[in-house]
């Protein structure tokens, strides 16, 4: 079992350049063992510092010092380990769209998508957003793609090789996907906790995401609750005729034990469905023996039907070429 005070005191590590609130609240936990006794009653999975704290700040926990984390903690500690339980990890990140765009654009239109672990189903939406790409890592030279109707509420920027910046914005008809506990962008309670998910700082995203999810709301996308191969079928049995399915997996498959995953990736293979996928670089087998040689561990890989595209940070504001 991990060592819970060691795994928030790397947590705090990781985080100290991305937000001082998640730093200091780690850190404090790690050193008192009153909010580690509350933290270690729940089961290891649920115990992960992100979880935890959005949970926190969700009940009310707001965005103080470590004083008052503890304080709501302590006073809150049979409400926040009864929604740690009930609530999976759900970030639905849609930076992660200029990414994936390259990938969907090689992909012959119109499109019906498929997000596995959708969340709200914010990635699918990717004909919604404007893109702006700084290209060959010069920023004075860009790019940018604007949906028809012109400049989009959400704009994702991104640094990437020239060669892999699309001229358009993929044609998207329909979009669908599978989580086991879908997300309703339109339900107040599910808004929140995709905002809860953001961590505190990141006033950029938060604005992303909260601008997604009105996106969203006026167009919902056609969710399925459970698990991703027992509802494939259905999903694939619901896009209308004359689109191209494609099954979009960004950042889930890592979170699913190695036998099941591959009967999942045989479960796509077999759908007759494209895929585009944006996975670290040793979560998908195929994937991993047609990259480069090298150690490529810490890097994220978009790939299309399992082909490598271009490496990427993992939520996407960060393409480079494979070579």
């Amino acid at each position: 079992m991990r060592d819970t005070a060691e795994w928030y005191r790397e947590f705090a590590r990781q985080v100290a350049s991305q937000s001082e609130v998640y730093e200091q609240w780690a850190t404090a936990v790690a050193d008192d063992d009153s909010m580690l006794a509350i933290i270690d009653a729940l089961p290891e999975a649920k115990r992960q510092p992100p979880l935890v704290f959005a949970v926190a700040r969700l009940l009310g926990a707001g965005e103080g010092d470590s004083g008052d984390f503890k304080r709501f903690l302590i006073a809150h500690a049979a409400e926040v380990q009864a929604e740690c339980r009930a609530r999976p990890m759900q970030t639905n990140e849609p930076q992660r769209c200029a990414a994936l765009l390259p990938a969907l654009t090689r992909i012959g239109g119109p499109l019906a998508l498929i997000e596995l672990g959708a969340s709200a189903g914010l990635c699918l939406y990717v004909d919604r957003f404007s893109y702006d790409y700084a290209l060959d890592g010069n920023a004075e030279t860009r790019v940018r793609l604007d949906p028809a109707n012109g400049p989009s509420a959400v704009t994702l920027s991104a640094s990437a090789p020239s060669a892999l910046v699309p001229h358009s914005l993929a044609e998207v008809a329909w979009r669908g996907g599978i989580d086991l506990r879908p997300l309703n962008a339109a339900d107040e309670g599910d808004a929140a906790w995709l905002t809860a998910m953001v961590w505190p700082g990141q006033r950029r995203r938060l604005a992303r995401v909260r601008a997604a999810i009105d996106i969203a709301r006026a167009d919902p996308p056609h969710l399925l609750a459970g698990d991703a191969i027992d509802r494939l079928a259905d999903a694939l049995a619901a896009v209308p005729p004359g689109t191209t399915p494609v099954v979009v997996t960004a950042g889930v498959l890592v979170y699913i034990p190695f036998a099941e995953r591959m009967r999942l990736v045989d479960a796509i293979r077999q759908s007759g469905a494209r895929w585009v996928s944006l996975e670290g670089a040793g979560v998908l087998p195929e994937v991993r023996e047609r990259l480069p040689q090298g150690d490529h561990s810490a890097r994220f890989v978009v790939a299309l039907d399992e082909h490598p595209i271009a490496f990427c940070s993992p939520h996407g504001d960060e393409l480079a070429a494979l070579g």
